[in-house]
Formats: structure tokens, C-alpha cells, sequence
């Protein structure tokens, strides 16, 4: 058969069709939309934080907190916007720096990216990172202005890398002579500053602001100011947007999921050819998120925690009786030895358990064995083939697609 004659055209048949999106980008996480409902309170505050820097004077530094889809990003950017376009009607010279701290996640990048917003040419890699610091402060300095530094997921870079760029930051204006420096934090963690060197909380948390989770009807409203602006008039059915903040809602009042669930709904219908998005298809998006999610978790996990979890599908495989935390250790030290690893103590192994049981792709229960002590029962809680793929697809995994185990469950 000529595979070019039997699908030529098909995306001209696909053109064709009528679409349900006006904007689908007013459904992005990244969609700064004019008006923020429910934010007014936050948007003052941190408005009045930053103003000061419209009279060239140093703004002191924030520290935001809130869950995951809470507005604290999109809040900030659109304060960091009208600050900087507020600057330029008076001749202030304000700049704002966006930096996502879960990808610039090192104090090299951080220097090295602020550096290049000045038109320092800084490499990728190789100068020490003294150096990196000082072009950075030289290109700031050039001119008297004021910068606020937006360091998103803050939290990630002090994980990886430390908190010695916090301090050179929050520190840095003590060293210039015609520009001023503020940072605004973010960060999902509100234990955050427990891991930062006391004198860092102090000059880094000056002023703290709170985002708390948006209830149903706070997403609703969200949800019908974005649909209005991405949907043509008529398309959206009339319980999809309750029943997608209702979701939502459950999810720590996540507005990313909830607009991420109306885009995708919109996308199910669009390929069912469905001239209104209806119930079904927010259940449909809600399975495909879920299982998407999944999987993204499943591929970003650390390779000894895939090993782990690859030991327990060989388990479930086998059938039988529960997996208990010994039979999966055995597998996970026969993984190891097949890969040439390091093997982790069975302390570690039980820890590790518990974090995927947190991800919600395991499930582990504690059951006592009378005399013989407690151990962990251990079940998945996602489909084992299409995880069993997604682990094969790590290249430092691949070896183990040939890898077999004896026939008898250990420990028999």
C-alpha cells in the first residue's frame, strides 16, 4: 500500500474541522490574563512591598508561600509587569528578572543568567564562579537602576545547590554603587526556611506573604473569566466549569489543575467532533491528566527508586501472595548487582517506599507479624505494563528489559 497516497491530505481534513477554541493559550499556566480574581488582598501587598523601588529606593525582599496553583507566579509576574511599565511612564529605570529555579538550578546559572540579562557574555559552563559574580555585579552597577530578581520554586535551587547564593544575593547592594537589588522568593514549601542559614531567613524573609488554596467558587469564577476569553460562545456545557473547579477543589484548590481540565476537555471534544464539551469529557481529561501525571513521576524519579519500583512489578507479575518490603529488597539487590550499583541499606529501601507510597504509585501498608516482628505490605497503585515501559525507556535501565527472575516467589 502507498502510505503517501493513503494519508495524503490529512491534515487538511483536520483543518476543516469546526474548532471549540478561540485563544486555547488563555488556558496556559504561563497566560497572564488583565484581572486576577480572588488576589486583590496579595496583589496590594505585594504591591506596596515593591513600590519604593518607583522612588529609587531598595525594596525589601519577599518570601511568597502558597501550594502548587495558587497565583503566587502569576500574581508576581503581573505586579514585576506594571512595576516596570509604571518605571518607564515616570523615568524610573526598574528591571525584573524571571528566573524558574527547578531549571536555573545551580549558583553558576543563576549568576550566569542574571550576568546575560545585562549583556555580559558569559559561558554556559568553565569560569569559576567568583568570576561569573563579579560580571554580574560590574554589568549591574553600569547605571543607577533598580532590579528585582524573581526566583521561582526558590526552594529547588537551595536543595541542589545550597543556600550561599541566597546570602550573595540578599547581600549584594552592600556592594554597588549606583544599582539596587531585590529578591522576591517563591516556593511551595512553607518549611522552606528551615533549611537556611539564620542570617539568610532574616535579610532574605523581610517581608512573607501567604497564598492560601482558592475554594470551588473561587475556581469557578477563574474558570468562567479564562473560558469566556479561550472558547467560542455556546461551546462549554453548563455543569462542566462547576464540575471542573469541584475537581479541582479536591486537589488543594489547584487553579493549573483545573484550567489544565477545561483545555483538555475541550481537546477530547474537539477530537470526538462534539459541538459542546460536556460531563463526559471533563472524566475522560480528568483520567488522561491523572495518568499523565503518573507518568511524569514515574520518569523523573531517581534511578534507585526505579530500580525499586521495577522490583516490585517483577513481583506482581509473578502473582501470588502479598509483597512484603524482604522480597522486594532481594529483587532490588539482584536489580542492583545486574546494573553494577551501589546497594542501599533496607533502612534506606523502607524510606524510599514510603515516598513512592506518597506519589501514590504504591501502596504500603504496616502489618504485624506477631513474634517475627512488623514488616510493609506493598501493592502498586498504577498499571505495571505502561510503567514497566516508561522504566525500560531510562537508558541506565535498559539492561533489565531481559531480566528474569526464578519462577518460585522468593522466600518459598
Amino acid at each position: 500500500m502507498d502510505l503517501k497516497s493513503s494519508f495524503s491530505g490529512i491534515f487538511d481534513a483536520l483543518l476543516t474541522k469546526e474548532p471549540l477554541f478561540k485563544n486555547k493559550e488563555a488556558l496556559r499556566h504561563s497566560y497572564t490574563p488583565a484581572e486576577l480574581p480572588h488576589r486583590e488582598a496579595e496583589i496590594k501587598q505585594l504591591a506596596s512591598i515593591l513600590a519604593p523601588a518607583l522612588r529609587f529606593e531598595t525594596p525589601s525582599n519577599v518570601l511568597i508561600y502558597g501550594k502548587s496553583g495558587t497565583g503566587k507566579t502569576i500574581v508576581s509576574k503581573f505586579i514585576c509587569k506594571e512595576l516596570t511599565e509604571t518605571g518607564n511612564k515616570l523615568g524610573v529605570p526598574v528591571s525584573t528578572i524571571y528566573l524558574n529555579c527547578e531549571v536555573t538550578d545551580t549558583k553558576y546559572r543563576v549568576l550566569a543568567n542574571l550576568a546575560k540579562e545585562f549583556g555580559e557574555n558569559v559561558p554556559f559552563t568553565g569560569w569559576p564562579t567568583d568570576k561569573v559574580y563579579a560580571s554580574f555585579k560590574e554589568a549591574v552597577d553600569a547605571k543607577k537602576q533598580c532590579i528585582i530578581i524573581l526566583l521561582d520554586e526558590i526552594d529547588k535551587l537551595v536543595g541542589k545547590g545550597g543556600d550561599e547564593i541566597i546570602y550573595n544575593l540578599t547581600r549584594v547592594n552592600s556592594e554597588l554603587q549606583n544599582a539596587r537589588v531585590s529578591i522576591i522568593g517563591i516556593s511551595n514549601d512553607l518549611k522552606f526556611t528551615n533549611y537556611l542559614d539564620s542570617r539568610i531567613q532574616s535579610s532574605l524573609g523581610e517581608e512573607e506573604i501567604v497564598f492560601s488554596p482558592y475554594n470551588a467558587k473561587q475556581l469557578e469564577d477563574i474558570l468562567r473569566q479564562r473560558a469566556e476569553l479561550a472558547f467560542k460562545p455556546g461551546v462549554v456545557g453548563e455543569f462542566v466549569i462547576p464540575l471542573c473547579a469541584a475537581l479541582a477543589a479536591r486537589e488543594h484548590g489547584d487553579a493549573r489543575r483545573a484550567l489544565d481540565l477545561l483545555r483538555v476537555s475541550g481537546e477530547v471534544a474537539e477530537r470526538e467532533n462534539a459541538e459542546i464539551i460536556t460531563e463526559a469529557h471533563i472524566r475522560k481529561a480528568n483520567e488522561k491528566i491523572e495518568a499523565d501525571n503518573i507518568v511524569e513521576a514515574v520518569r523523573t524519579l531517581p534511578t534507585q527508586s526505579k530500580l525499586l519500583l521495577y522490583s516490585v512489578i517483577l513481583l506482581e507479575e509473578m502473582g501470588g501472595r502479598v509483597i512484603t518490603t524482604g522480597e522486594v529488597y532481594d529483587v532490588y539487590k539482584r536489580l542492583c548487582r545486574q546494573l553494577s550499583l551501589d546497594v542501599l541499606t533496607q533502612r534506606r529501601v523502607s524510606d524510599l517506599i514510603s515516598e513512592l507510597d506518597m506519589l501514590g504509585i504504591l501502596n504500603s501498608s504496616v502489618v504485624s507479624k506477631g513474634r517475627y516482628g512488623r514488616t510493609k505490605e506493598i501493592k502498586l497503585d498504577v498499571p505495571p505494563v505502561g510503567i514497566r515501559l516508561v522504566l525500560e525507556d531510562d537508558i541506565r535501565l535498559k539492561n533489565l528489559a531481559t531480566f528474569k527472575l526464578p519462577q518460585r516467589r522468593l522466600g518459598e
